[in-house]
Order: structure tokens, then sequence, then C-alpha cells
């Protein structure tokens, strides 16, 4: 990424910040890195956190992803955009449809066209285990905006370098169970919408590690998906509050019992990377192998978080939680 302009949209967020720091940190030498965003505030408080002084090269730029005319402004004389921005509360898309339409879905459209006009040459966009075979309209807006980043490639002419990256919950982001569980169990009751349910499990730096490897070698068109364990919603809650009650509330609206990343129907479109998945475009799917490598999957191979081999245990979670979130927390 040297002496590349790099745009991070929704850059004020947890996974955005994580971004900038290890941009900044990893690649001291590039050009520009604009951080896109509505939310003045945060812009101050980042600000603050990198100093003009010792990183002269960030910037920061007030707008929304609805705005063409603005993203087309922000992203010129830029190499890079990197697409997080987006709504993700699953019960208020329930109830608020479409101003999920509009930022996630006509979102979309608006940076692969701003990007288009500005002359972009690479945009990752940040997707979720939600948009695939959604059941909730959350998960239904990131599967269109997935759709929209793949086809964006054969509509430039593969003039600029469109992928997905796809992952689970990102531990101790905003919005998360982990956060919510460390203050409810302080009250005393931790609330269990289902027993059985699952969840996939990805740290801020490994979501990191993913988007970045994503922007040196995505070749356009691919669903990367990362290799990550999965917890049991009741496992979470014994690490964090054994102590506290365990209260049934049963499912929200637009939740799953288990997160799925690669459905049975994906699988013959997605090769083993090693550490990744990658679900291919048509195009690279039909020649006997992928530039990136890596072997096809098994007929009819899904990933799911519930048949997941890799599951942490109580004490994993405790300590990724000391590790990735509070080094002096101890459980209630």
């Amino acid at each position: 990424m040297k002496g590349k302009s790099i745009l991070i949209t929704g850059g004020t967020g947890s996974l955005g910040r994580a971004l900038t720091r290890r941009i900044l940190d990893l690649s001291p030498a590039v050009r520009r890195l604009v951080i896109f965003s509505r939310d003045e505030l945060k812009q101050s408080e980042m600000a603050q956190e990198f100093s003009e002084t010792n990183h002269g090269q960030l910037r920061f730029f007030l707008g929304d992803v609805r705005d063409r005319n603005r993203l087309v402004r922000a992203f010129q004389g830029i190499d890079i955009v990197i697409h997080a921005a987006a709504l993700k509360q699953v019960p208020a898309a329930e109830y608020n449809p479409m101003e999920f339409v509009h930022t996630n879905v006509g979102g979309a459209e608006n940076v692969i066209e701003a990007g288009i006009d500005a002359g972009v040459s690479t945009i990752i966009a940040l997707s979720t285990d939600k948009a695939s075979a959604p059941i909730n309209l959350y998960g239904a807006t990131k599967l269109c905006s997935d759709k929209l980043f793949v086809a964006a490639n054969s509509y430039t002419g593969h003039k600029m370098r469109s992928s997905v990256v796809r992952y689970g919950n990102v531990m101790g982001s905003r919005g998360s169970v982990i956060p919510l569980f460390l203050r409810e169990a302080r009250k005393g009751v931790l609330p269990i919408t289902d027993p059985q349910m699952t969840r996939f499990n990805i740290t801020l730096s490994e979501g990191v590690g993913l988007v970045l490897w994503a922007v040196e070698n995505a070749l356009g068109g691919e669903i990367f998906v990362p290799k990550i364990p999965s917890y049991r919603l009741v496992d979470l809650a014994e690490a964090i509050g054994p102590s506290c009650e365990k209260r049934i509330t049963g499912i929200r609206p637009g939740e799953k019992i288990h997160e799925e990343m690669i459905t049975s129907d994906d699988s013959q479109a997605t090769i083993d990377l090693e550490d990744y998945y990658a679900i291919v475009p048509p195009s690279s799917n039909r020649r006997a192998s992928h530039p990136l490598g890596g072997e096809k999957l098994p007929h009819r191979f899904s990933y799911n978080s519930r048949d997941n081999t890799d599951f942490l245990s109580v004490e994993q979670i405790r300590k990724l939680i000391r590790d990735q979130i509070d080094s002096k927390w101890e459980p209630i």
C-alpha cells in the first residue's frame, strides 16, 4: 500500500479505527488515509487519538454513503476503498426496513458508481455471516450488497477490482453480544435467547488482517470467508457470569439459532485457501484451477456455527476477553 491513497467508509466504527491503526503502523508510507463517516464527534475523537503531528497523511471527510455526489468528491485521487459503512442491528432492521435498504443497498450502489467515476482501482466491501441464506432484512440487504460488489467487476469490464470479505461477530464491537453480557452481568442476570444458539467469533485484529489480505490479494469478484471458531451462547454466559441467573428470553425478530457463512449451494463455487475460504465468481469457477490456488471443497459442504470443528471453551472465551477487551476483567 506504499504510495497509495486509501479511504474507509464508516471509518469511525470499531473496525474502521482498528484498520486505521494497523494501516498507519504497517504502512507509514501510505500517501493518504481518508476517514469517511457521518459522525463528526467520532471524527473529532479520532483526530485527537491520531495526532496530525505523527500522522500527517490522515484526513477526515464528513458524509453519508446515501449521498453519491459526496462520495464522488471524497473519492477523488483515491486508489483503494474499504467499504465498512452500514446499518447493522438485526431487530432495528425489521422495524425500519427502508432505512436499511437505503444505506446498505443504495449505499453499496453509490460506492460502486462513485468508484467508477473517480477512477478507484480497488474496493473491498465488508459483509456479515447474516448475508448467507438470510432470514432477516439486515442479512438480505447485505446479500444484495455483496451481489452488487461481485457484479461490479463485470459491470466495469474488470477495470476496478471489487471483492467482499464476510465474517461473523466481531468480538467487543459496538452492539455485539459480549459487551452486552459484560454490562448485564453486573446486574446479576444474563439473557439467553435460546440455549442451543451458536455464533462465529472473530477478533478485531483477525478482521483487520482479513481485510488487508484481501486488499493485497483479491483479483475481483471473490467473497472471502475466514476460518474462525464458534462459541455456544450458554458457554459465553458461563464464561462471563458463572454466578449470574441465566434467563431464557426467546429469539428476537430476525435472529437465527445458528449462523452460516458458506451454504451447501455456494460450496461448489468455493475454494480452500488454508486460512480462508473464497467463494469465487462463476467465470473463475469454470476454470480447472483458480489463480489464487487452493482446493475445491467437497460436494454439499457448508460452513456454519453449529457444525464448526473449532469451538471455544469457557476458559478460552475468558482469555480472549482479557486479551481483546479488558486485561483486568474477572468473571462475576
